[in-house]
C-alpha cells in the first residue's frame, strides 16, 4: 500500500471529514477516510470546475452515490475554494446548517444532486451524461466545442446493490455514454457484515455484460493509479468502471469492519491523527494546504472557465441563433405555440391521454431540447420523443428508449434536469408510479423541473385488473411537497397542465391521464383557473350542494348537477385538478370555491383518503377504498357506483 501518511493535502480532506462526524457525533468516518485519495484525484488532478464559478455549464459533474459519505464531500469543498466554510464543517448535520447528514443540491454549494438513498446517484449521473452527450452534438460546432465534460461518480457496495442501479447501468452501456466514469470503493465492508455475505456476483463481468469498460485498482490509496485509471477510462468508447480496493476506515482501531462505517471516532480520532501524522489543531488547515488548493486547484479553476467563457463569446457572435437557443434552454425558457395547441383541440369526445399526446408532440417541436420518452408504453401513453431514438449513432434523438425501467428511467431524468440545458419527460401507467416514487420525491427535494406524464388513471384500465387500475397513487402523490399534481378533466385543463409544467422552474409536475374519452367541457379563462387548483366550472345561485370532482370525474359531476337541480336540489360543481395548487390559494378564494354553507360532495375513482378536508364531517365522498376488478371498464365503472344515476341517489338520501 502507498504511503499517504505524510500527505497534507490529501490527509486534510480525510481529517477534517472525520472531525466534522466526530463534533456532530453522528455520520459515517469509514468512507471519509477510506475514500479520499479518489476525491483527491478527482478534484485536485482530474476534474475541470470552477469553485468561483459554480454555474459553469461545461464542468465536470461529480456524483456522490454514497450520500452516507457527505462529510468527505464537504471537506473537498471547503478545501477546494467553495462557499462551504470551517464553521459549515463544524455544523455538520445540525438545524439550519448547509452541511446535512446527506448532500443536498438545493443547500449546498459544489453538490450536483442530492443523494443519500443508494442507487439513484448513479441513475442520476446517467442522466447527467445523457444531456452532455445530446447537447454537445446538437450545439458544438468546428473549433467551438462549447460543450465537452465528464461525469464522475463514487459509490460504493451497497449503490451497486440496489436494483435501480443496474437499470442505469444496463442503459448506460447500450447507449455508449462514454463520459460517464464511475469510481466503485471497494472495501468489502457494509453496514451489517462482510459484502460477501450478501454479494456473490463477478462485479466486473457484470458490468462488461452490460457494455461498460472496466479496471481494476488494486491500492486505493495509489493516487498515480487512479489518475491512471481516469486517464484509460477517457479513451474507451464506452462507460467505464473503476474498481478502487480501499480500506474502510482506513487509521482507526477498528479499521476495515462494520465498525466504523457509521459509528463516530470518539477518542480513536487520535489513533487517526497519529496514523496520518496530523499535528494540527482541530478544524485548523496549515497555511502550506491552503496555498496548495489556491494555487493548484481555485485558481487553474478561474483560468479554465475564463477560458470557456471567451470561447463562448466568440460563439454567440458566430452562431447567434444556436447560442440564444442553448441559453433559452439553460435557463429553463420554455415555449408553447398557443396557436396551434388551439387549432388541435377538436372540441370532440377524447381521452385526455389523446389530448396530452397532441399538446406533447406540439410542444417537443417548440421546445428543442425537450427530450424524453415512456417505459416502453409509448404506444398507449402517446409520449414519445421527436427526432428519433436517443443512441450512441444518434446522440439528437429526443426518444429515450428507456425500456420497462420505471425507476431507472425517473434517476436518468432527474439527471438530465439536474444537469441543465434539457427539459425531461417520463411517462408510463399511472399505476407504475409506485416503481418512481422514490426518485420523484427527490426531484421535489431538488426542486428540479420536468414533467411526468402518467396514463391510465383510474379503474376505467378495465380487463387488466387490480394490478393496473390506481387506488391509492393520487394520495401517494399527493403527499410529496413541492409537486404539482394535476388531474385534468378534458383538453383544455391538459393544455393547462402542461403550461404550468412548464412554468414551474424549481418544481416537477405530474400530469394524471384517462383511457377513457371524455366530452370536451364548457369553462373560462382556463389557465388561470388550473393554477388555483379548483375552480367553479357551473354555478347556480344559492346552491345547496357542492360537487367536487377531478378528471373524469368533472363531467360525470355535471351530470348529478342537472339531475339534481331538476328536482330542486341546486347544485355547484367544483373542478378540482390540483388539491395541492388549491391547498397554496388565499382563505378568501378557497371559501368562496368551497362554501362551507352547502352539503359539499368528493367524486373521484380512487382512495377517499385526503378528500374530507374538503367534504368536512357531514359531507359525502364517492371514492374506492378497495383494489379493482377485472371486467370492460364501463363495467367495472358502473359496478364501483359511478353513475349518475347511483350517485345521484345517494345524495338524495343524504339531502332528505
Amino acid at each position: 500500500m502507498v504511503n499517504n501518511k505524510s500527505n497534507d493535502n490529501l490527509n486534510a480532506i480525510r481529517i477534517l471529514g472525520v472531525q466534522a462526524v466526530n463534533k456532530a457525533n453522528s455520520g459515517h468516518p469509514g468512507i471519509v477516510l477510506g475514500a479520499a485519495p479518489m476525491m483527491y484525484s478527482l478534484f485536485v488532478n482530474k476534474m475541470n470546475y470552477s469553485s468561483k464559478h459554480v454555474k459553469w455549464f461545461n464542468r465536470d459533474r461529480f456524483v456522490l452515490s454514497a450520500g452516507h459519505g457527505s462529510a468527505l464531500l464537504y471537506s473537498t469543498l471547503h478545501l477546494t475554494g467553495f462557499n462551504v466554510k470551517i464553521d459549515d464543517l463544524k455544523n455538520f448535520r445540525q438545524w439550519g446548517s448547509i452541511t446535512p447528514g446527506h448532500p443536498e443540491k438545493h443547500l449546498t454549494e459544489g453538490v450536483e444532486v442530492t443523494t443519500g438513498p443508494l442507487g439513484q446517484g448513479i441513475g442520476m449521473a446517467v442522466g447527467m451524461a445523457v444531456a452532455e452527450s445530446f447537447l454537445s452534438v446538437k450545439y458544438n460546432k468546428p473549433d467551438f466545442e462549447i460543450i465537452n465534460h465528464y461525469t464522475y461518480v463514487l459509490c460504493g457496495d451497497g449503490d451497486l446493490q440496489e436494483g435501480v442501479a443496474q437499470e442505469a447501468i444496463s442503459f448506460a452501456g447500450k447507449n455508449k455514454l462514454n463520459k460517464l466514469i464511475l469510481l466503485h470503493d471497494s472495501n468489502d465492508v457494509q453496514l451489517d457484515d462482510l459484502v460477501k455475505e450478501a454479494q456473490i456476483e463477478d462485479l466486473h463481468k457484470r458490468f462488461e455484460a452490460s457494455g461498460w469498460n472496466t479496471i481494476l485498482v488494486k491500492d486505493g490509496e495509489n493516487i498515480n493509479e487512479i489518475d491512471k485509471a481516469i486517464d484509460e477510462a477517457k479513451k474507451s468508447d464506452k462507460p467505464t468502471y473503476i474498481e478502487v480496493k480501499t480500506i474502510i476506515g482506513l487509521g482507526a482501531s477498528k479499521q476495515g469492519t462494520s465498525a466504523v462505517h457509521g459509528s463516530p471516532l470518539g477518542n480513536d480520532i487520535s489513533k487517526v491523527n497519529d496514523y496520518f501524522d496530523w499535528k494540527h489543531v482541530d478544524f485548523t488547515i496549515p497555511q502550506s494546504v491552503t496555498d496548495f488548493y489556491q494555487n493548484n486547484v481555485i485558481n487553474v479553476g478561474q483560468d479554465k472557465f475564463k477560458t470557456w467563457e471567451n470561447l463562448f463569446k466568440k460563439y454567440e457572435v458566430t452562431y447567434k441563433n444556436e447560442a440564444k437557443e442553448l441559453l433559452n434552454a439553460i435557463n429553463g425558457e420554455w415555449k408553447i405555440n398557443n396557436d396551434e395547441i388551439n387549432e388541435l383541440n377538436s372540441g370532440k369526445t377524447q381521452a385526455t391521454r389523446i389530448s396530452s399526446g397532441l399538446i406533447f408532440n406540439s410542444i417537443a417541436k417548440t421546445n428543442p431540447t425537450l427530450i424524453g420518452g415512456s417505459a416502453d408504453l409509448a404506444s398507449s401513453t402517446k409520449i414519445k420523443g421527436v427526432d428519433g431514438n436517443f443512441s450512441s449513432e444518434n446522440r439528437t434523438g429526443r426518444n429515450i428508449m428507456y425500456g420497462v425501467r420505471e425507476f431507472g428511467m425517473t434517476t436518468i431524468n432527474n439527471g438530465m434536469a439536474a444537469h441543465g440545458g434539457v427539459l425531461p419527460v417520463g411517462s408510463g401507467f399511472f399505476v407504475f408510479a409506485d416503481y418512481m416514487k422514490p426518485a420523484m420525491r427527490l426531484a421535489s427535494i431538488m426542486n428540479l423541473q420536468e414533467l411526468f406524464i402518467f396514463t391510465h388513471d383510474s379503474i376505467a384500465v378495465g380487463e387488466d385488473g387490480p394490478t393496473h387500475e390506481p387506488i391509492e397513487q393520487l394520495a401517494m402523490l399527493r403527499a410529496i411537497p413541492n409537486h404539482n399534481v394535476i388531474r385534468p378533466a378534458d383538453f383544455n385543463e391538459t393544455v393547462a397542465a402542461y403550461k404550468i409544467g412548464l412554468e414551474s422552474k424549481t418544481t416537477p409536475t405530474s400530469i394524471i391521464l384517462t383511457r377513457q374519452d371524455l366530452k370536451e367541457l364548457q369553462h373560462e379563462n382556463v389557465l388561470e383557473n388550473v393554477k388555483k387548483g379548483a375552480y367553479i366550472i357551473s354555478d347556480v345561485t344559492n346552491p345547496k350542494i357542492t360537487l367536487i370532482g377531478s378528471g373524469s370525474e368533472v363531467s360525470l359531476a355535471i351530470e348529478v348537477q342537472e339531475l339534481l337541480n331538476k328536482n330542486g336540489i341546486l347544485t355547484r360543481v367544483v373542478s378540482m385538478p390540483s388539491m395541492n395548487l388549491f391547498d397554496k390559494q388565499e382563505q378568501s378564494y378557497k371559501n368562496k370555491i368551497i362554501d362551507k354553507n352547502t352539503i359539499r360532495i368528493s367524486l373521484e375513482m380512487g382512495t377517499t383518503f385526503g378528500w374530507s378536508k374538503y367534504t368536512g364531517d357531514n359531507g359525502l365522498n364517492f371514492g374506492i377504498d378497495r383494489f379493482g376488478e377485472s371486467a370492460p371498464g364501463n363495467l367495472v365503472i358502473e359496478k364501483f357506483g359511478f353513475t349518475a344515476n347511483n350517485i345521484y341517489n345517494e345524495i338524495m338520501k343524504k339531502v332528505k
